[in-house]
């Protein structure tokens, strides 16, 4: 890509997800810092959606949905309708005892139940999709948390661009959080320069990905493989 000429990012679309403990009644630093990435993917004429996880009735566990094995309710097949639309999934968390939220778990665990179906070449679902992640938080633990949401996202299918994560962390123990005044969070050059570049990795490698119609389907595609194409791999035990 020319880096002189200004990129053409609108083809594209984001799902932010917030993992916050709060409902949207109540403020959420987490989606404080989320709304830089998000104010720049629509400087940039992204298509953008925004939701907290928390305001809707998400089941525990691994199927597409749960209400068939008896749950009263389940909104996780609106939500993953939302995840399949999107290019580019951000997930956003706050810090607590070092991990990430019981939310972010869960939201985690609801994608890895799709992970074995596929796309239309016969690749596992998420190929061709790009992930990234926001962290917020009163303690130190930000790499610790973006290290196990980006691992999940690219052992499911995501693609990972280089520093795909950004946080903001005040000092350890009670203090202002991000969103407050006194923290003067907003004016870190470091969670800016970090949350821009982020945002803007995302955007290109999701880019390249749409131009090209995801990854070619050549050695990687399950139902090739179930069908008994082995490209070029032989087992040595059929020597």
């Amino acid at each position: 890509m020319n880096s002189s000429k200004k990129p053409d990012f609108s083809v594209l679309k984001a799902l932010y997800i917030n993992c916050t403990l709060k409902n949207s009644s109540q403020k959420s630093h987490t989606e404080g810092l989320m709304q830089v990435s998000m104010n720049i993917m629509k400087a940039e004429n992204v298509s953008v959606d925004y939701l907290r996880l928390v305001d809707y009735d998400i089941a525990y566990g691994l199927l597409p949905d749960m209400k068939k094995e008896g749950k009263e309710k389940d909104d996780w097949p609106e939500i993953y309708t939302k995840v399949q639309n999107a290019d580019i999934l951000i997930i956003g968390t706050p810090i607590w005892l070092g991990e990430k939220s019981s939310i972010a778990t869960k939201l985690i665990e609801r994608l890895y139940g799709m992970s074995a179906t596929t796309n239309s070449k016969g690749q596992y679902i998420y190929y061709g999709k790009v992930g990234g992640c926001v962290i917020t938080g009163n303690e130190d633990g930000i790499k610790h948390c973006s290290m196990g949401i980006l691992y999940a996202l690219q052992h499911l299918g995501y693609s990972i661009p280089p520093q795909a994560d950004c946080g903001w962390i005040g000092e350890a123990g009670p203090g202002p959080s991000y969103l407050d005044k006194e923290s003067n969070a907003k004016n870190n050059a470091f969670t800016n320069r970090n949350t821009t570049f982020m945002t803007y990795n995302l955007l290109h490698l999701a880019k390249m990905l749409v131009d090209q119609k995801g990854y070619p389907a050549y050695g990687n595609s399950r139902e090739k493989w179930d069908d008994g194409t082995r490209w070029n791999f032989e087992n040595p035990e059929y020597r």
